[in-house]
């Protein structure tokens, strides 16, 4: 039973500093701002998901009503938010979901969540960084043997890795320089989309809205969803089905927010900044989102969408031609922006194992000149270079998602089991109609998963199979929280 030992919330806010932004002894500065929050929560969530999944999911799935899938997607997004605020708010520290677990489902929960957040954004930012490659090669003309997917060594992915661990290791500061600047344009360049793409909408393109369901020609085996396989369903496009499995989908385009949670310990005021920061996050993402699809849908016929560039090539068949290289370009600085901020909540992830003794302490070291956590930074960053040099992932991306709802599923049930074994503790926000709405999110988030394929639930299982080994021989045995629990 000592796997499932917790870390008390008290050691963690010693550690961290309390939620009234008091440093602690972590090391790590409190430098972030309600605004650099919302900054890095909008770097990280609008990308791969705005300039590509709208186009496939419309076309196949959904139809028009792949905005109701959008906003589908960003309630269920919007409650675990309501989750996370709560925890972040009240135990301001690195590690979000893998700290929460620690102080309300034990240690062996927190490792798997740990391992399974790894994964999420070490496949997140080497997917990326190539689709970062391809699309800067395009917009250049450069060569596809050196920028292209199929290229042996992907020199682009690789390059672009380089320089964000350099950005990450110089601090948090210049990161959230950085961001912003990146923020600015392509939050401009979807008002640009929204704004000029309505002077192209036609009434036809939205008829019918919801088109009616069909049998679809779903892949067999292990490439069908989970939840169908299980109950034998029939595969069904469009209707109210095929807007569901949109969602499940799209969810893609909002993971990445809890990078916000992930900075609580550099956050100078998190009981008040760090609700403003996710919840802030949510709505301008989900509002972009909703306008972005409508007006595109609107803008060109569903069946015809291009599901490789769908907003440029949209342009491109109303006659607005000059507007794809500005699509481009936002593309560009939005996939940058999912990348570093990728590589920031992977190595606080990391620092908080290592200052736990889960992982090498070594590796939690904090530099005292840029007061990040240098050494985790650079391990982290090596592996993304690895994979996004030399491995095509594919359909490894689905993990990403996977990996995202299990983490979400795991705070949302953390909000009612901390209210009952601490009622005491003070919590600067609340999540409204508790334990309702946290159960609803984790019910939700679990719905989603299982319109996740057979092969990424078998991925996912090797992923945890093998942290569960990494954590036998190495995180249980040098477990700061077990040697003090244990000399008591």
């Amino acid at each position: 039973m000592d796997l499932f030992r917790t870390k008390s919330v008290e050691d963690i806010r010693a550690e961290a500093g309390d939620a009234d932004g008091t440093g602690g002894s972590g090391g790590l500065r409190r430098r972030l701002s309600a605004r650099h929050l919302v900054g890095f929560g909008i770097g990280v969530v609008i990308g791969t998901g705005i300039f590509t999944l709208t186009g496939v999911q419309a076309k196949d799935n959904a139809g028009p009503a792949v905005v109701i899938s959008f906003v589908i997607a960003g309630v269920v997004a919007a409650l675990a938010a309501l989750c996370y605020a709560e925890l972040a708010s009240s135990v301001p520290t690195a590690g979000s979901a893998y700290s929460y677990a620690y102080a309300t489902a034990g240690e062996v929960v927190a490792w798997i969540i740990g391992w399974d957040l790894f994964l999420e954004f070490a496949l997140g930012a080497a997917v990326v960084a190539r689709g970062w490659s391809g699309y800067v090669g395009n917009l250049l003309d450069l060569p596809p043997g050196l920028f292209g997917e199929d290229a042996p060594v992907n020199v682009g992915a690789a390059l672009i890795v380089v320089v964000l661990v350099a950005v990450a290791v110089l601090g948090i500061r210049e990161s959230a320089r950085v961001t912003a600047g990146l923020v600015v344009v392509k939050v401009a360049v979807c008002v640009f989309i929204v704004v000029a793409g309505a002077w192209y909408v036609r009434g036809a393109n939205l008829t019918p809205f919801v088109p009616p369901s069909r049998p679809a020609e779903g892949e067999g085996g292990l490439a069908r969803p989970l939840l169908e396989a299980t109950l034998g369903l029939e595969p069904v496009a469009f209707g109210v089905g095929g807007v569901l499995t949109a969602a499940a989908v799209v969810f893609f385009a909002y993971t990445g927010f809890e990078a916000v949670a992930n900075l609580s310990e550099e956050t100078r005021r998190p009981a008040r900044d760090l609700p403003l920061g996710l919840l802030g996050t949510l709505a301008l993402s989900t509002t972009l989102y909703v306008g972005v699809s409508l007006v595109l849908v609107g803008m060109v016929r569903y069946d015809r969408l291009d599901e490789g560039a769908p907003l440029a090539d949209a342009f491109d068949q109303v006659g607005a031609g000059w507007a794809s290289s500005l699509i481009s370009l936002a593309a560009v600085a939005g996939l940058t922006s999912v990348i570093l901020v990728d590589l920031l909540t992977a190595s606080r992830i990391g620092f908080a194992m290592g200052r736990d003794g889960l992982l090498p302490p070594a590796v939690a070291g904090v530099s005292p000149r840029t007061g990040t956590p240098v050494r985790i930074t650079l391990v982290f960053g090596v592996l993304v270079l690895v994979l996004s040099a030399l491995v095509p992932l594919g359909t490894l991306a689905d993990l990403v998602s996977i990996g995202t709802l299990f983490a979400f599923l795991l705070v949302s049930a953390a909000v009612p089991v901390l209210r009952r074994t601490r009622p005491d503790l003070r919590r600067p926000f609340r999540v409204p109609l508790s334990p309702v709405l946290p159960v609803v999110s984790a019910l939700a988030c679990l719905y989603l998963m299982l319109n996740l394929s057979i092969e990424t639930w078998l991925r996912f299982l090797a992923w945890l199979a093998l942290g569960f080994v990494v954590y036998a021989f190495y995180g249980r045995r040098h477990s700061r929280v077990r040697a003090r629990q244990g000399s008591r």
